[in-house]
């Protein structure tokens, strides 16, 4: 993985070009764009009083581990733990993201990939970890109880690789439950319902899947705020039949990658599937937006959320760009970093106005009105096109 960075405008040197025409043409098929979504989000505030609140979320945490990127801002602190949950906390960020899976004797569990990977007798071995007992699950990694040592946790790369999970700060597997229990209470939880694309799911095992984690979250969430969100259709629609509580989102890249399922290919498929099941919004890969900014105004028309997730949210103009766009929030790595550029470039203005956030929560109007210099402007129409590749 190439080093992320949160650049600034003003750290780039020569910005001023000459716009080619087709990048020209881009641009102003984006300004359209932005100018129907704010025209469409002004006239909600002027129905409804006030607009949505741009929100922050903490991916995995403080941020995944990319363990074979140089930065080391990436293996700072384990990924989906405990300690990475309230290490965002100290930053201003509104939700953390985490998935969940539910193991074998039924427990809600945080972890990201399919398969624990360990060593054991000098050999690799994967086990998949819906097909572990909760006691098994726990035992990998540091371990709560001081003195004990915990079983060799590894982590496979796309490319096949295997290596060693380290970090300058380790943190024990956790629950569902550990979670509510341990994490600030002030954050919100956006929980990912985990589940394997080369699986095929019933609705039965689906349903059991989703009870169990239901189960904790109506038992533990008291006030917090919670959205759930998948990449997988069929549990997305039937988390939004369980409950009408908590609002759901239908994860997808937007057409970045393509699937058999074709409700996971476009923007377009993911409206179509929210509207037909009732969900409340989309979390989309943000290359995808920025490939296809005349999808946000009809995601707006029909009333849905908008949040982003992907490497371009670790640069704050391709942040406050989403923001003009009429994107609702974004999913980041560099939490620190981030949330530093949101507070410095989308002003949050004196207002007692009182408006819902992204899970029916009372928060406070962050709306501002954006401007860009010509110089950034320029610079940013010479970035995006190379962020999008």
């Amino acid at each position: 993985m190439a080093l992320l960075k949160a650049a600034r405008v003003a750290d780039v040197p020569s910005l001023d070009v000459v716009v080619p025409d087709h990048l020209a043409a881009a641009a102003r098929v984006l300004a359209r764009a932005t100018a129907d979504a704010e025209s469409a989000a002004a006239m909600k505030r002027q129905q409804r009083g006030a607009g949505r609140r741009f929100a922050v979320i903490g991916h995995r945490g403080k941020g995944m581990n990319a363990l074979a990127s140089p930065d080391r801002r990436l293996q700072e602190v384990k990924e989906n733990s405990i300690r990475s949950f309230n290490e965002a906390a100290r930053f201003a960020v509104d939700y953390v993201e985490f998935d969940v899976q539910v193991t074998k004797d039924v427990c809600p569990v945080i972890f990201h990939d399919n398969f624990i990977v360990t060593e054991e007798h000098g050999k690799i071995s994967e086990k998949r970890v819906t097909d572990l007992q909760l006691e098994d699950f726990l035992q990998y990694g540091p371990q709560n109880k001081q003195g004990k040592n915990g079983k060799p946790l590894l982590r496979k790369m796309k490319d096949g690789r295997v290596l060693n999970w380290n970090v300058q700060s380790d943190d024990p597997l956790c629950t569902l439950q550990e979670a509510f229990e341990k994490v600030n209470p002030r954050l919100g939880f956006n929980v990912e319902l985990k589940f394997d694309d080369n699986l095929v799911y019933q609705d039965e095992e689906l349903t059991h899947i989703l009870q169990a984690i239901l189960k904790v979250v109506f038992e533990c969430a008291k006030d917090r705020p919670i959205i759930f969100s998948s990449f997988q259709p069929d549990a997305a629609q039937l988390m939004r039949k369980l409950q009408s509580t908590y609002p759901v989102y239908f994860l997808t890249n937007g057409g970045t990658e393509v699937y058999a399922d074709v409700r996971r290919n476009s923007l377009e498929e993911a409206v179509k599937l929210c509207l037909a099941s009732g969900m409340q919004g989309i979390v989309s890969e943000a290359r995808a937006v920025f490939r296809f900014p005349t999808a946000i105004p009809k995601i707006k028309e029909a009333d849905l959320s908008l949040l982003t997730y992907g490497t371009l949210n670790n640069v704050p103009e391709a942040v406050y760009m989403q923001h003009l766009m009429g994107v609702n929030g974004v999913i980041v790595d560099l939490v620190p970093e981030i949330t530093g550029a949101v507070s410095d470039l989308i002003a949050v203005p004196e207002t007692d106005v009182e408006i819902n956030d992204l899970s029916g929560q009372v928060a406070k109007d962050a709306a501002s009105t954006p401007n860009f210099t010509q110089r950034e402007i320029s610079f940013l129409l010479r970035l995006m096109p190379e962020l999008v590749q």
